[in-house]
């Protein structure tokens, strides 16, 4: 389980996956909060079937919380004596899960918990995935379901209430009154809260959850697409090759970037022990195909014809002739472009979204993944600089490149082996994925020319990551790497994306989608080369 900061104002919560901790609260608050989410989490307090009856009940949540975190806490405390600094003003009031749902949507008084308990998000934890960043995919995972919005909500959990208790109580209500106090004595005789919940006085009905505010930018405005500060882990006991780096994001709504909004993790994955999964599809004419890119001038001597008389080949012209011999035909040079100055960073969605089952029954993520694999080895023994990663998310907070061929390795037995095991889990942040892959073509690649090469469906989404806003960020990153001197191109092999919504997400970028790699391999070349087109262009003025 990890720990991470969560946003200003918000209390302490988990999603299963992460704990999120307030930031307002002391070290030792925190602290505290994130052992009775933790222990919350380990005693099935947070059980699927539990969590569904308080969806949408934030009362009864706040009530069941208070009720089982006093019994955990008092349930650990005798082998943990950390819990017993905590000094609960109160005993546990019930014996186990049920007895505490059973009286939290019940009527009988329970005192609030404590603030340092934090609070109960039934929608975040039934929308986790269940598994730890990492781990293969859990049914969740598999039934992904986009909800169209033009906003990111915020969380919703804490602002809604029981609909029967909300009704119930603003029949009590005077919203021309200044006075309370009849109304709380009213609540308490049939058992409902005693002071409102906020938002659900007079006019906490309206929706301003939905509602943002704009600021147009001044006209000297210039936002700052590049990581604002790239970090790295040295950390003792960590795996070598841990790093990553924090990145902006772009707000369609707000016309801005929001600076270090989003944190990316670069890791290698675990050495592998079996090689029987090392296999690699030949594809003869995508070999054939990319063999024709030659990006740089390289002189071919001794040709019939050419640009150039050769000089050496004069040379021997004349020996020849004063020796009798019968003299070389070829004396010219040629100058052709055949230097293969390329480096490619290829870039796989590793989310959940490409679990989809095509109508051959092999999924989105099996075509892609083996599409990658066939382009790195071709690449490679065409004598390219290669990169292979693999890329998901869990929040803004824990973007994961997964370094499957770092530039400075052979595309071996191990590599291979690794990204024929990698499963598909978690989200898809790609703006942040397609930045930090940018930064690392920039500084590993070593070539004059560099490409960054997508194999996604075309699917932004992750928590506050959708639609609209997810779409126009990962449109504005691959600008980004273009205005950066960096090639794009996006192949979508698999997934049955509408055209139109990957010419909304990979915008001006290369992009095609087929159902396999092998329908795209007789214009492989014609793709790499429209995507290279503003590179070469620039060299040859140069």
């Amino acid at each position: 389980m990890g720990v991470v900061e969560g946003r200003p104002g918000e209390r302490t919560y988990t999603d299963g996956s992460f704990v999120y901790v307030s930031p307002s609260g002391s070290l030792s608050e925190q602290r505290r909060a994130v052992v009775i989410q933790a222990a919350l989490l380990g005693a099935g307090s947070f059980d699927p079937a539990v969590v569904k009856a308080l969806r949408g009940r934030s009362r009864a949540a706040r009530r069941y919380l208070a009720l089982e975190g006093h019994r955990v806490l008092n349930q650990i405390g005798r082998t943990l004596p950390v819990v017993a600094s905590f000094e609960l003003d109160t005993a546990p009031l019930t014996s186990d899960t049920a007895e505490s749902l059973e009286i939290a949507l019940g009527r009988r008084r329970v005192a609030d918990p404590p603030i340092w308990f934090g609070v109960v998000r039934p929608s975040q934890l039934l929308a986790a995935t269940g598994a730890a960043p990492g781990m293969s995919p859990t049914a969740q995972d598999l039934r992904l379901e986009f909800v169209e919005s033009e906003v990111p909500l915020a969380e919703e959990d804490d602002e809604e209430g029981d609909q029967e208790e909300r009704l119930r109580g603003k029949l009590f209500q005077n919203p021309l009154a200044t006075s309370s106090t009849l109304t709380n004595f009213l609540s308490n005789m049939l058992g409902l809260s005693a002071t409102p919940e906020k938002g659900e006085g007079a006019g906490g009905e309206m929706m301003v959850r939905s509602t943002r505010s704009h600021k147009q930018p001044g006209p000297n405005a210039r936002p700052l697409p590049v990581p604002l500060r790239f970090v790295s882990d040295d950390t003792p006991g960590r795996a070598n090759g841990v790093g990553g780096g924090l990145y902006p994001e772009w707000d369609v709504h707000g016309n801005r970037y929001r600076s270090e909004w989003c944190r990316v993790v670069t890791y290698p994955l675990a050495v592998v022990q079996d090689v029987g999964a090392s296999k690699v599809e030949h594809d003869e004419i995508l070999r054939r195909r990319l063999a024709r890119l030659g990006l740089g001038p390289k002189v071919v001597r001794r040709r019939p014809d050419g640009d150039d008389l050769d000089v050496d080949a004069l040379i021997e012209l004349a020996v020849d002739l004063r020796t009798g011999q019968s003299p070389a035909e070829h004396i010219y040079l040629e100058r052709q472009k055949l230097a293969r100055n390329l480096g490619v960073l290829i870039l796989l969605d590793a989310s959940g979204s490409a679990t989809e089952t095509t109508h051959t029954g092999v999924s989105v993520h099996e075509h892609q993944r083996r599409a990658a694999a066939t382009l790195a080895t071709t690449l490679e023994e065409l004598g390219d600089r290669v990169g292979v990663y693999g890329f998901r998310s869990r929040g803004r907070s824990a973007v994961q490149l997964l370094a499957i061929k770092p530039f400075g390795q052979r595309f071996g037995t191990n590599g291979r082996v690794q990204l024929n095991q990698l499963e598909p889990a978690g989200f898809t942040r790609m703006g942040a994925a397609i930045r930090h892959a940018g930064e690392l073509l920039k500084s590993d690649a070593g070539t004059p020319n560099r490409l960054l090469l997508v194999l996604s469906d075309g699917f932004p989404y992750d928590d506050g990551y959708e639609s609209r806003y997810a779409e126009a960020d990962t449109h504005r990153s691959l600008q980004e790497l273009r205005n950066d001197g960096v090639a794009c191109l996006c192949l979508s092999i698999g997934a049955t994306t509408a055209s139109e919504t990957l010419s909304r997400v990979f915008g001006a970028a290369s992009h095609a989608s087929a159902r396999t790699l092998a329908e795209l391999s007789p214009r492989m070349d014609a793709l790499f080369l429209g995507a290279l087109k503003e590179l070469s262009v620039g060299q040859s003025r140069q």
